[in-house]
Parts: C-alpha cells; sequence; structure tokens
C-alpha cells in the first residue's frame, strides 16, 4: 500500500467562494505529512471533507488503495480516520473521561460503565504522560491542558490517519515537545499524520514531506528535507517575504497610560508599566504566567484588587469593558471564537457592534455610513470576503482575525492591547497585521501586545515586559531584548 489516503480532482464551491479548485493530495502511511497555506487556502475545507463535515462538489477519495465515500464523522472513524480541530469545542461541564469517549461511552448493560471509563482514560491519559484528572470538568482546565485532552481524544479511536489542524497554538514550548514525542510514536507504529500549521520550524523538525495549497489550487509536495524556508514563503504566498516584521523607527510620544501596583486575587500582583504613544510595548512569559490577566483587569473583565490606571494623566475608574471603551481602550481577545466575534452573524454585524452608538443620527442607524466605514476596513485590512453580509464563521482564521481587528478600529482607540494578534494564522496574513500595527503607532496610537511567539516579540515591541507566575519580573529595551534573556526572566531566573 503505496498511500493511505489519496484525494484527486477535489472541488469545494461555497456562495461566492471556490474554497477548492481541483485539489490533489497524498499520504503514504507511517509518514507525518505537513499541510501549509495562508489561511483562505483550502487546507482546513479539505480537512473536513476528509472527515465527512463536508460533501465534495466533485473528485475521488480513496483510503488505503479503495474509494471511500465519507459522508460524516462517523464513516471517517469506521475508515481509520481522525482529526483534532483548530477551534477547540470540548463539552464545558461534563468531565475529561465524558468528554474523550462522548458517543462511545463503555456500558454495562443499558447503563453507562463509569468505572471502566475512568480506568481506560487513566490508561490513556497515563501512556502520553499527561498529567490530567480524569474527573476533573473541561471548564476548569486550561486552554493548552483542554488542547491536549483534544489529542488524547483523537488517539483513543485507534486511527491509521490523525488529522492536526493547529495543535501547537494553545500549547506551551514543553507540551510541543511532549506532543512531538507522540507524534514519533505514532509514526513508529506505521500511523499517518497530516500536520497542518503557521510555524514553519515545526514544519522542519516534524514533518517527512510537505503540502503547500495557495488560494484553493494546490502548488506542490516535496520532501522535508529538501524544502527550504525560502522556497516554502515563496510557494505559500506566491511572493517574496523578505521582511515579515514589518517593524519601523516610529518616535516616541508622552506617556498615554500608566498602570501603578495593579493587582488582581492571586492571578498577578504589583505590576507597573507606563506606555507610550508611538510604541509597541510586549508583554512576554510562559502559559499562566498572568499577561492575559493583566490586560483583562486593565479592560474591565477581571476585577481589580489593589492599584491605579492613569490615562493621559488621569486616573480612570475602569469597572467593565463599557469603561474601558469610553477611555478609547480597545481589547482584542486571545481567542476570537470564544470572546472576540459572534460567529453566526456577518462581518458587517461583527464589525459595527462596538461603535454602532457614534453611527445614531437624531434617533436614527446612519445605515450607509456604517456600510461605507466597513467597506474601507475591508479594503485597508485586505479581507477576503465576497460581502459584507458572509456569515463570519465561513471566513478563515486570518480573514476572522482581520474582522476583529476591523471590529476595534471602527471606535478610533486610542490604545489598543493586542493579545495574541496572530496566532493561528499564516504567515502572510502576519505580515499584513504586523504592518498595520506600524501604521498605527506611526498615526500616534499606542499598543500593548501579547505574544507567545518569540520571533514576534523580538521582531515588533519597543519595550519587552517579562511576566512570571503572576510578577512583573523585568523590563527589556528594544536593543538589549533577546530570546535568551526573556527565557531566563520567563522562568523566574535573574540576568
Amino acid at each position: 500500500m503505496e498511500y493511505i489516503l489519496e484525494m484527486t480532482d477535489i472541488r469545494k464551491e461555497f456562495p461566492g467562494v471556490l474554497a477548492l479548485d481541483d485539489i490533489q493530495f497524498k499520504v503514504k502511511p507511517g509518514t507525518v505529512h505537513a499541510l501549509m497555506g495562508e489561511n483562505g487556502a483550502g487546507k482546513s475545507t479539505l480537512m473536513k471533507i476528509i472527515m465527512g463535515i463536508y460533501k465534495a462538489d466533485k473528485g475521488t477519495v480513496k483510503v488505503k488503495g479503495k474509494e471511500a465515500h465519507i459522508v460524516n464523522t462517523k464513516t471517517a472513524f469506521a475508515h481509520g480516520i481522525s482529526m483534532i480541530h483548530q477551534e477547540l469545542s470540548p463539552v464545558p461541564y461534563m468531565t475529561v473521561s465524558e468528554n474523550i469517549w462522548l458517543g462511545r461511552e463503555f456500558k454495562k448493560g443499558v447503563f453507562i460503565d463509569h468505572h471502566m471509563m475512568h480506568n481506560k482514560t487513566v490508561e490513556l491519559l497515563d501512556h502520553l504522560e499527561l498529567d490530567i484528572n480524569p474527573e476533573e470538568k473541561m471548564v476548569n482546565l486550561s486552554v493548552a491542558q483542554t488542547q491536549m485532552v483534544e489529542i488524547a481524544k483523537a488517539i483513543s479511536y485507534d486511527s491509521e490517519l490523525i488529522i492536526m489542524d493547529e495543535p501547537t497554538s494553545a500549547i506551551t514550548e514543553k507540551e510541543v515537545h511532549h506532543l512531538f514525542r507522540i507524534i514519533k510514536e505514532l509514526r513508529s507504529k506505521n500511523i499517518a499524520v497530516i500536520y497542518i500549521t503557521h510555524k514553519m520550524d515545526e514544519v522542519f523538525e516534524i514533518s517527512d514531506e510537505v503540502s503547500v495549497f495557495r488560494d484553493g489550487k494546490y502548488i506542490g509536495t516535496e520532501a522535508a528535507e529538501k524544502m527550504t524556508k525560502d522556497l516554502l514563503i515563496n510557494w505559500m504566498v506566491g511572493r517574496d517575504l523578505s521582511q515579515v516584521f514589518n517593524k519601523e523607527e516610529v518616535e516616541i510620544g508622552e506617556v498615554v497610560m500608566e498602570v501603578k501596583n495593579l493587582s488582581s486575587g492571586d492571578r498577578f500582583r504589583d505590576v507597573n508599566f507606563e506606555l507610550r504613544a508611538g510604541e509597541i510595548l510586549g508583554i512576554a512569559g510562559l502559559m499562566g504566567a498572568g499577561r492575559s490577566e493583566v490586560v483583562e483587569t486593565i479592560f474591565g473583565i477581571r476585577e481589580m484588587t489593589t492599584g491605579e490606571v492613569f490615562v493621559n494623566g488621569e486616573k480612570v475608574n475602569i469597572k467593565s469593558p463599557h469603561d474601558a471603551i469610553k477611555h478609547k481602550i480597545a481589547l482584542l481577545t486571545e481567542d476570537r471564537k470564544l470572546s472576540g466575534l459572534f460567529l453566526p452573524l456577518s462581518v458587517k454585524e461583527n464589525m459595527e457592534i462596538v461603535s454602532i452608538d457614534k453611527y445614531i443620527k437624531n434617533g436614527f442607524i446612519q445605515h450607509s455610513q456604517i456600510v461605507a466605514d466597513c467597506e474601507d476596513q475591508v479594503g485597508k485590512l485586505a479581507i477576503k470576503t465576497p460581502s459584507l453580509y458572509q456569515i463570519t464563521d465561513n471566513l478563515s482564521g486570518g480573514n476572522q482575525q482581520k474582522v476583529l481587528i476591523s471590529k476595534w478600529l471602527l471606535n478610533a482607540p486610542d490604545i489598543l492591547i493586542l493579545d495574541e494578534p496572530t496566532r493561528g494564522i499564516d504567515v502572510g496574513a502576519k505580515a499584513e497585521i504586523h504592518k498595520l500595527m506600524t501604521k498605527l503607532v506611526q498615526s500616534g496610537k499606542a499598543i500593548i501586545m501579547i505574544s507567545s511567539e518569540m520571533p514576534e516579540v523580538l521582531g515588533m515591541s519597543d519595550r519587552v515586559l517579562v511576566m512570571h507566575e503572576g510578577d512583573l519580573v523585568g523590563e527589556l529595551p528594544r536593543k538589549e531584548a533577546d530570546q535568551e534573556k526573556i527565557l531566563m526572566l520567563a522562568s523566574g531566573e535573574k540576568l
């Protein structure tokens, strides 16, 4: 058997969008096959066809050399295929054990055998060396732990082909290495892995072959050992991205925000910093260090236990996001699905939702002005959408992220807090967002940027604050910041 999966001339069209244009894709057993491409290239659409979530308009799918008609996920499982989805969707108030075996519960007669489920979960988690309580409710787990449970669930199907769509987007570097050990073990058992990621270093570290899609078309496949970073970027974007981090020198102005002795319960303590106009202030740290909690407190999502916040020299009392918005502060949250966008609503409805009040005149909403301003955002941010009335959930991850940014830009904030602004988006979309950040600070805006990607922190920040277990442990100017210093501080060591 040369290929475990063969897909030929796969075509899929949505209203106004040709998502897949006669795609070819083949995966050998016992290999890690990386699938790369910009957001909107068609990667996730093809994977959903493999899993029976979407039906192809035309084309042939073969599994282990035989034509397969995969009409739903149950059929995919029956063919030995499982998937870890990019967007996590656990059942929050069920336990880890119940989530893993959902729909496949062990039974004793007509009753669910909870004891057997618990034991099987312990066995699975122990095998994967995951220190997670099987009886813990999913809602109490971190994003990283939830991701690892999803990985365990996919492996529990005893599949011959596992699709991993952005499996490392929300886990720590230590957990990434753990995942890679698991993948290598799967490969040694002749299990194939389709690995979708936007992190190029991972491709070269873990994959055997690399395929690239662009704008719904198949570009090519190459052995990972023969692929270069420059060639990969060229295949993905069709152009040379010699400067991914579009950072330019910008004149730093006056202090626009000052945070003094800020604390929130046991999440973080006595955080102090200043933010200036024209500045990108990076916040680095390991998962759970308290970075997101600090900005959520500033924005009024979390309760401030102690401390003061000053905007343009005046003390402000921010008790809710509404208060923060009144003070021209915007927060781009790290999870666009959970807390950033209303995915079932249209692009226009998502864009206008924060700033709708400013479009009310004499008691009437100025719809034509909203449409004009939203269209302007679509043009400025190069959002790929058939229209403003497209359902946001139908857009690629990168374009959803741009809609999220547009939502805040329509309200003309002076201070933008960007929590993981490029998580889960491709190299081309990242470059566009970095370019936009530079334009914003050139216009006098101030940006706080949280990022778990070290090249982004180093490439875009004027200063870097480093947090460790709820404490602000260091501040590095751009010229002094490097990966070693940041990691030392983030790990609790002193320079």
